[in-house]
């Protein structure tokens, strides 16, 4: 068969269906997911596709390509080959910058104009067993895929078969079944190449070379309309293949970039808000309380480095100028690092959302380790589900735009009546949020630590049937009889 592919009515490619690329992954679906790809995506062989400007994660994805040949619907698995009237190659570009913002769906991620290369021949499907296609991929003369159908998780026909149940499958419609390990970056002046075959088959049938050149764009994306490009160390490992490919350190590495050390963050972790905060106070600092806030996910305790997000009284001049587009509250969860904690100055007014599931979202993929606000937030129960630990006034359905205007980001603000800088310690628990000047951090978890061995004991003394009076807390002969008990120097 050699008829081009020119316009299919729907294009309809899967998420994940290789072994080896979902052990890469991390991941194996249970069943197959699948996203819609529009037809002006489609391009033929010795085409080029243009990476945006702006952009740096465009990636190549060599895979099989299924053309239905008559309407499928509601066809069982052993009758749905029968549907399939050719296969070829395909390209299933994407540019990873975009990936987040579509939660899935790859809209703009994966629906620009030629990121569907189709082609250059067409193979018989009948002709073929759909057990013993092979696809590989070359970046610039290179080997870089190179599997079998015998390696993926959901066999073909079952592609066909699970998509007829929802709608008919149409002659000339486009089926992507997934690609193998090996899918990575590319850049402008780049060529890839991928080639479907059946060598097993009676003249082993090929598609022949898909071939598409890599262009660099030079028209940025518009944030004044919708979402911009951005990236961060997730999209990274999984546009090029891995960590190590993308430049990264290894998963696990220290991360100075949070400000805290190892071993103090394990300090942090272990000793309570109400244990530091009595250090503080001890040290003169009375002010260190984020009043008013309350984890949404109950247990959880956040421990990390404050990024900053000021908010200012809404006034429709200045949310004109300041609330569209790529605004200050974007760039910030945009922006936070791992181990950082995005700290909103809200004016305690919880009667309007400060973020959503899509900004929970992104912070999560930063890393973040949470969020604080002395407003509300918006999606509540799905911003929990996502699993980022975020402190607030409680949930509110409207949009920030209904009191606030993103106005600035890493400044000096005030959230819940406490002061926070940039680079202040935060921790969080059920008893509430506190802020840690970085310089008095170490000894004030040194000695909350101190403090809870301490009050463990005297727990005990209680427990065993001793008044609190002299007792709670120590004076000189209790204070005596724990150093003797457990040979802990004296703290006064």
């Amino acid at each position: 068969m050699t008829d081009p592919i020119d316009r299919p009515g729907k294009i309809i490619a899967i998420h994940l269906s290789y072994a080896s690329r979902a052990d890469q992954r991390g991941r194996r679906p249970a069943s197959p997911s699948y996203f819609f790809k529009p037809a002006s995506s489609v391009a033929a062989s010795g085409g080029t596709v243009e990476r945006p400007a702006g952009t740096e994660l465009l990636a190549f994805e060599g895979e099989i390509a299924l053309v239905i040949g008559t309407a499928a619907r509601r066809v069982p698995l052993g009758e749905a080959w029968a549907h399939v009237g050719a296969v070829t190659a395909s390209n299933d570009l994407g540019l990873y910058d975009l990936r987040a913002n579509d939660k899935g769906s790859n809209v703009r991620s994966k629906g620009g104009d030629g990121y569907t290369p189709l082609g250059p021949r067409l193979i018989d499907a009948q002709q073929v067993d759909p057990a013993a296609l092979r696809v590989r991929t070359w970046v610039n003369g290179e080997l870089r895929q190179d599997d079998t159908t015998a390696g993926l998780i959901f066999p073909l026909a079952q592609l066909v078969a699970d998509l007829s149940q929802h709608f008919t499958l149409e002659p000339g419609d486009v089926i992507l079944t997934g690609t193998p390990a090996g899918s990575s970056v590319i850049v402008p002046g780049d060529v890839v190449e991928v080639e479907v075959d059946a060598p097993d088959a009676e003249g082993a049938p090929s598609s022949g070379r898909l071939v598409t050149t890599v262009t660099q764009g030079d028209v940025p994306f518009d944030g004044e309309l919708g979402s911009l490009p951005a990236v961060d160390d997730l999209q990274r490992t999984e546009a090029w293949g891995s960590r190590e490919e993308a430049g990264l350190p290894p998963a696990g590495a220290a991360a100075p970039e949070s400000g805290i050390s190892p071993a103090l963050r394990a300090k942090l972790l272990e000793a309570p808000t109400a244990g530091l905060s009595a250090q503080l106070r001890k040290r003169g600092h009375h002010s260190c309380f984020i009043d008013g806030v309350h984890a949404n996910i109950p247990g959880s305790k956040i421990v990390g480095t404050a990024k900053t997000l000021r908010f200012v009284p809404f006034r429709e001049d200045l949310f004109a100028s300041h609330g569209g587009g790529y605004n200050a509250q974007k760039r910030a969860f945009d922006a936070v690092d791992e181990g950082e904690v995005i700290v909103i100055e809200a004016r305690g007014d919880a009667t309007t959302g400060t973020l959503g599931d899509i900004l929970a979202l992104r912070a999560h993929a930063r890393g973040a380790a949470g969020v604080v606000t002395d407003g509300g937030i918006r999606d509540f129960d799905a911003v929990a589900e996502i699993g980022l630990p975020v402190f607030s006034q409680g949930a509110h359905p409207s949009v920030l735009g209904r009191k606030h205007v993103p106005w600035d980001v890493d400044i000096t603000i005030s959230c819940g009546g406490a002061t926070v800088q940039p680079g202040d310690i935060i921790v969080g628990d059920g008893d509430g949020v506190i802020v840690i000047p970085p310089a008095l951090a170490e000894s004030v978890a040194d000695d909350a630590l101190a403090q809870e061995i301490e009050d463990a004991w005297i727990a005990e003394q209680v427990a065993a049937g001793h008044p609190v009076d002299g007792l709670f807390p120590l004076n000189a002969e209790w204070r005596a009889r724990y150093v003797a008990a457990t040979g802990t120097g004296d703290r006064r």
